[in-house]
This record gives structure tokens, C-alpha cells and sequence, in this order.
């Protein structure tokens, strides 16, 4: 008997109920013995064990027709996410977005690791971009400043794990490098303050000389600190700009949303790395990607501006709109990059009202619909409106922070089969042979 189950056991490790253990028997897919002893049936453990193994492979594959790609990065739960196993709320309270970026290219964490962006790329990058015109928007200055980077870099089409790596180390600080200063024109909306205001050429926004290189999110050779220009003309307070660096380290990567999947078409064709971020650029600027940030922020200004989230909300249901900031398909309760963003958005004195607002739309809407819970965009729309960034600036941060994802994925895509994201098209056109036209 010591390799024989009890129904209840059985039961137990196949996670069922008795009487469908009774039902796979039925089926043929269990064999019982009668116990000679008791009354009930005794199950081989191996068997069990077998089924369990297959009932668990059944129930995580992909529905039919949907596409199901392996991937060693990123897994997302009902209440929480992981990088590489690892809590990635957790490793983003904790490390800087350049320490995440490379725990997620390498698997390994660099202590005070720095991207830096080459001049001959910066300086391709930024021509490019003050060529546009005035009113183009972020995803825009950051497609052409990929693309002239790009241009600049001989060594693209070099596919090896450290040459990408190396492309990825340069590309995103050449993006963020290449935005034009906040109160510059096409910068950030709010007016330039007293001396806050970004140099002409680029450069990060003066300190006061009290940080020293590498002094936590705010030194100036970080990358959140160098962002912080390009989104707002308000100085570099150090409690804020640590809160833009949580934000880029929360987004760097969330599985396969359809700019990572463009992505990782992309690199299946062994595309370089310049090419698999504009793939991924040219999907988040579609509405349905990429804007919910600046409607997240133009709701809390106007919920501001009237003085409540009820009329508000209100106007936004009854033009049969979604309040936006609230709900993700893919967590049952808030969004826990958004709950971390909350909880440190409450120690910023200037976001009190912001956050308050927030909340206030998050209760109004739940009256309505109490499934639906913040999610990361409305927590990055109290981060642009309270520290005077444009209702763009949130989308300017997801790109720039899922750069790193996408070139994670990227690195992963090339190690696969190549061109193997090819679906065969179900055809629904007329039968041939038709007469010719």
C-alpha cells in the first residue's frame, strides 16, 4: 500500500474534488484498485502524479489560436509581479532603473551602474530631433532620435549578447539625452521658473552643488535625474526626482503588452536593437497603448480645477468614456505599481492635493463599479501634474523606463528560432479560381 493513494488523498493531489477523481477513472484516465480493507478505491501514486502534471500543463496553455511566447523575465500574478523571481516592487524600492535594467539584461546587479550616452549618438540624436516641428509630441522626438542614433552606429547589426547590451547601455540615455529641456520649445508646458530652467544644449538641470555624482536618484549623473529636466522646469528636489526613479524602475518591463510584442516580431526577423525599440515605439503611440497617462492627467487637473471627481466622472460616463487610470486586465485588486507609487507620492507635500484627487476618483467610480482599482497610470498622473510636468510627460517616462524591457526581450528573441512569430493568416476572401480582373 505504500504506493497507492486513498480517494481523498488523490483527490488532494490532483487539487479536485472526490467525485471527480471517480470521473477521470470513468474516462479511462485513472486506473483504481478496490482496497481490500476498507471499502474505497486506491489510486497508483505515479499515475496521480502523472495526471496532476498533465492537468497543470493543459491549464497554463494558451487558449487555441492565442500566441504563447516563452520568456525568463517577467511573470505577473493576480496582486503582484516578478523580475527574473524576484519581487520587482520590492527591487524597485530598493535599486536605482539602471541597477533593474541590467538585473533584467543580465540577471546580475551592478551597484551604481550608469548608462551613458556616446557624443557622436547624442549629437545625431539631438539634430534630428530639433528638426521637428514644434508641436511634435514625445513618442515622436523619441522615434527619430532612435532611428538617428541608429544611423550614427556602424555597429548595429552586431546580434552578440554584450554588443546589444552595449546599444542598450548608450541608447537610453542618448533618448532621454536628446528631449529638448523642459520650457524650451516642444519642452514641458509649465513656464521656466527662477533659473530652473534646462541649459540650451541638453545638459541636466543645474543642482545647487550640494549633490555629489552618484548621491542616490538625484546626483546628476543618473538617469532619472537627467529625465527630471525634460519633463519639468521646477528644480531637482531630491524626494521627487527618487519618485520618477521609482516609476522607471516599476515599468521597466510587464510581460508581453503589444509594444513588447512588436518587439520581439522584430528582433524573430533578427531586426537590431534600434529597430525592435522603434517597433515598440510605433505601438505604444497608438491610442490604446500609450495614451492612457495624459487622459489620467488631464482628469486629475480638471477633478482639481472643479473642486471633486463626482461631476467629473460623471461627464466622462455619461459621453460613454472610461474613467481612465482605473482597471488592468490582468490584476484582481490596485495595481501594485501603483500602490507603490502611492504610498511614496503620500510623503511629497506638493502631491498631497493630486493624490487626493485620486483617490477621490477611485472612490466615486467605485459606487459605480467596484472592481475597477487604480492602476500605474493614475499613479503617474499625480506624480506630472503635482510636480508641473505636460499631460505627456507621463508617456515620456513609460517609453523611455520600457526601453529596458524591450531590449531585454529583444536579447531573449534573438537566442530563439528565428523568424518564428509567424501565425498563418485565416483566409476569408473569395475561393479561386477567380476571373481575372
Amino acid at each position: 500500500m505504500d504506493n497507492r493513494l486513498t480517494t481523498r488523498e488523490a483527490a488532494e493531489l490532483l487539487g479536485v474534488k472526490p467525485a471527480t477523481v471517480y470521473a477521470y477513472v470513468s474516462r479511462g484516465q485513472l486506473s483504481s484498485r478496490r482496497d481490500p480493507v476498507g471499502r474505497g478505491s486506491t489510486f497508483d501514486v505515479a499515475e496521480v502524479e502523472a495526471l496532476a502534471r498533465r492537468n497543470r500543463r493543459e491549464a497554463a496553455a494558451p487558449a487555441a489560436g492565442e500566441l504563447s511566447v516563452r520568456t525568463g523575465l517577467t511573470l505577473i500574478e493576480p496582486d503582484r509581479y516578478w523580475f527574473r523571481g524576484v519581487d520587482a516592487v520590492a527591487l524597485a524600492q530598493r535599486y536605482a532603473y539602471e541597477e533593474v535594467a541590467e538585473w533584467l539584461w543580465t540577471g546580475r546587479l551592478p551597484h551604481g551602474a550608469r548608462l551613458t550616452a556616446p557624443p557622436h549618438l547624442l549629437a545625431a540624436a539631438r539634430r534630428a530631433v530639433a528638426a521637428l516641428p514644434e508641436h511634435s509630441g514625445p513618442i515622436d522626438r523619441l522615434r527619430v532620435a532612435t532611428a538617428a542614433a541608429a544611423a550614427a552606429d556602424p555597429l548595429r547589426f552586431d546580434l552578440a549578447p554584450e554588443a546589444v547590451l552595449g546599444t542598450a547601455r548608450c541608447l537610453i540615455p542618448t533618448l532621454v539625452g536628446a528631449l529638448p529641456p523642459a520650457g524650451a520649445p516642444g519642452g514641458g508646458a509649465e513656464a521656466p521658473g527662477d533659473g530652473a530652467e534646462a541649459p540650451g544644449d541638453g545638459a541636466e538641470a543645474p543642482g545647487d552643488g550640494a549633490e555629489a555624482p552618484g548621491d542616490g536618484a538625484g546626483g546628476p549623473d543618473r538617469l532619472a535625474r537627467q529625465l527630471w529636466a525634460r519633463l519639468t522646469p521646477r528644480p531637482a528636489e531630491p524626494a521627487a526626482v527618487e519618485i520618477l526613479d521609482l516609476a522607471l524602475a516599476l515599468l521597466t518591463d510587464h510581460d508581453l503588452a503589444a509594444s513588447t510584442l512588436a518587439v520581439r516580431v522584430a528582433a524573430s526577423a533578427h531586426a537590431h536593437p534600434y529597430a525592435c525599440v522603434s517597433a515598440g515605439l510605433g505601438v505604444l503611440e497608438g491610442p490604446l497603448h500609450g495614451a492612457a497617462g495624459a487622459l489620467a492627467h488631464r482628469m486629475l487637473a480638471e477633478v482639481l480645477e472643479r473642486g471633486g471627481a463626482a461631476p467629473v466622472v460623471a461627464d466622462l460616463l455619461r459621453a460613454g468614456r472610461r474613467v481612465p487610470g482605473l482597471g488592468h486586465r490582468l490584476y484582481e485588486g490596485e495595481d501594485p505599481r501603483a500602490g507603490a507609487l502611492f504610498a511614496r507620492l503620500a510623503q511629497l507635500p506638493q502631491a498631497a492635493a493630486a493624490l487626493a484627487a485620486a483617490r477621490d476618483v477611485v472612490a466615486v467610480t467605485a459606487r459605480h463599479d467596484g472592481r475597477l482599482h487604480a492602476n500605474v497610470d493614475l499613479a503617474l498622473a499625480v506624480l506630472t501634474v503635482s510636480c508641473g510636468m505636460a499631460a505627456e510627460a507621463g508617456e515620456t517616462v513609460f517609453a523611455v523606463s520600457r526601453t529596458a524591457g524591450w531590449i531585454a526581450h529583444a536579447l531573449e528573441e534573438y537566442g530563439e528560432r528565428p523568424l518564428r512569430m509567424r501565425p498563418s493568416g485565416q483566409y476569408t476572401g473569395p475561393r479561386p479560381p477567380q476571373p481575372m480582373p
